[in-house]
């Protein structure tokens, strides 16, 4: 029987109880205030380990579709598993494949006994859709290969039976509407208008301001379907078509100024001939796969939520034999930090509550095609709760983190990571190995010296003003606000509603899909920082304070 004071006594209980949950939920009002998790510190040496040995000749530049990239697969999967992946398994899929066997070029003049020949990865390569055959014909010059009534470069020349040479790309100046210009802005596009005018072969001239006027730079994705299979096609160094060039109507610099200037055709017949042997494997649906780790998280009610974390594992490939694209920096330093993060966070006491999925692409190179085919086939879509996404972390001046145009509170986390104080437990050697500004205080002797590095904090965005975040050190770090979206395979998941950021660099294109993207031309300090940034912020938003996508986003899917 239930008493008067017993019923006080309990209403009073209750009261109390309710206001010390209040007292524990902060208002909307109030700012959240929290401890950050704690995160730890990534190994600079594993790091490179994975990008010298992804970037190697074994793996052969990695083409999507390739035994080169299925090599590179069974080593990150043998990684996964050492690491404490509970599942490690293959998404698959099919893709095209053109696997260039060998290839010869060289110039003539007729009458002349002399040929110029020109080495495949140090003058010119092949365009990565490029078709088999050979050809010797006169080499016709046709500009940016536009045919239409607003600018035809085919009009006062002929083409028939003979190789026209096109410059890459389509510069603004020409003023052509935007449905034209896009018919004309890959290379496919432009061998298909050349083989509509009778031409036998395609040389195209980089203009790309992504590298040097000396480098060869690889293309996989040159367009549309369908294939030309017995058309070949070159991309020639800058330099190289300089070389050609000389003697000629007029240098290839000066019709290229003269197009844009004048915005009509400077199109013309060169005196010299061009001979041209590619020999090529192609495969319109070869099969390559994703690489799926699931790391469980450790709360029951959280580990049904997940973070993914993915980069992109496929390249280049390699040409002939000698031609090789070894990707260091595209993307083997995202892969690399894929993989530091699932070490890492693999250790019982960083384990996050929520589960995390990392992800390692294939088709990067095809218009991000494995991204795409997650999203279309992941079962558990609905229960993802973001995306990072790793792309070139290996050279630069700075971090750049994109996304916060369309998901503020996704990049304020990584804001949160970038501006909490730190602890380290290495040693200082190692440590000022890492980062060269730090400086060592106190009295080592008493045992209570500590290392400083801007005053504790390990800082990538100290914020600056509205517009941008900047930390101290060497690299003068700079992470801009200005409105930016995800971009490469985060668009994807975009697309479906999963908040979603990209952690790269500024200025980090120098070699970009050149054959100099090699281990040693690789940023030791900025990989560590950016796959350190990766690792605290996954960490982070895990710990389910971070509160994810909206319900109005969830299961959705890409066509």
């Amino acid at each position: 029987m239930i008493t008067t004071n017993n019923l006080m006594k309990k209403t009073a209980i209750v009261a109390a109880v309710a206001a010390m949950v209040m007292c524990a939920v902060p208002s909307a009002a109030q700012e959240v205030r929290r401890d950050p998790v704690p995160m730890p510190n990534v190994n600079t040496d594993t790091l490179m380990k994975h990008v010298m040995e992804l970037s190697s000749e074994t793996y052969q530049g990695r083409l999507a579709g390739s035994a080169g990239y299925d090599r590179a697969v069974r080593y990150v999967k043998r990684v996964m598993a050492a690491y404490g992946m509970e599942e490690v398994t293959e998404q698959p899929f099919t893709t095209e494949c053109n696997e260039v066997e060998n290839c010869k070029f060289n110039t003539y003049v007729p009458g002349s006994k002399e040929k110029r020949v020109f080495t495949l990865g140090n003058e010119f390569c092949c365009v990565g859709v490029t078709g088999r055959g050979y050809v010797d014909a006169q080499m016709v010059f046709v500009g940016y290969g536009v045919d239409h009534k607003a600018m035809n470069e085919y009009k006062d020349v002929d083409v028939k039976g003979k190789i026209a040479v096109v410059l890459t790309g389509l510069p603004q100046e020409l003023g052509l509407p935007q449905q034209v210009a896009e018919h004309y802005l890959t290379l496919r596009d432009k061998a298909r208008t050349a083989e509509k005018h009778g031409a036998i072969g395609l040389l195209a001239v980089n203009v790309s301001p992504t590298c040097q006027p000396y480098e060869p730079q690889g293309r996989a994705w040159c367009g549309e379907l369908p294939h030309l299979t017995t058309f070949p096609m070159l991309q020639l160094t800058l330099d190289c078509a300089r070389e050609i060039f000389a003697g000629e109507k007029m240098p290839v610099d000066s019709a290229m100024v003269r197009i844009a200037r004048e915005r009509r055709p400077q199109s013309f017949a060169l005196l010299k001939k061009a001979e041209i042997d590619v020999n090529a494997r192609y495969r319109p649906a070869a099969r390559t796969c994703n690489v799926l780790g699931v790391l469980r998280g450790s709360d029951n009610l959280l580990a049904k939520e997940y973070i993914v974390v993915g980069a992109s594992l496929d390249g280049l490939g390699m040409q002939g034999g000698t031609c090789l694209f070894p990707g260091a920096d595209i993307n083997a330093t995202g892969v690399a930090a894929v993989l530091e993060t699932a070490r890492l966070l693999s250790q019982a006491d960083f384990r996050p509550k929520r589960s995390v999925l990392f992800v390692l692409f294939s088709g990067g190179e095809q218009q991000y095609l494995g991204s795409r085919t997650f999203i279309n086939n992941y079962p558990k879509l609905r229960h993802v709760e973001a995306f990072v996404n790793i792309q070139n972390i290996g050279y630069g001046d700075s971090l750049v983190v994109l996304g916060d145009n369309r998901y503020p509170t996704l990049w304020e986390e990584a804001h949160y990571c970038d501006t909490s104080i730190r602890t380290f437990d290495m040693s200082f050697s190692e440590l000022q190995r890492i980062w060269p500004s730090a400086v060592m205080r106190g009295n080592s002797a008493k045992g209570d010296s500590v290392a400083v590095i801007n005053d504790f904090r390990f800082p990538l965005m100290l914020k600056l003003n509205s517009h941008s975040f900047q930390a101290g050190g060497r690299f003068n770090m700079r992470v801009t606000k200005e409105k930016t979206n995800p971009r490469g395979d985060a668009r994807a998941f975009d697309a479906v509603g999963i908040p979603s950021l990209v952690i790269t660099t500024h200025n980090g294109m120098h070699h970009n899909h050149v054959t100099t993207d090699i281990w040693e031309n690789i940023d030791r300090r900025i990989l560590t920082l950016a796959s350190q940034l990766t690792s605290d912020l996954v960490c982070q938003i895990g710990e389910g304070l971070y509160q994810g996508r909206s319900p109005q986003s969830r299961g959705g899917r890409q066509e």
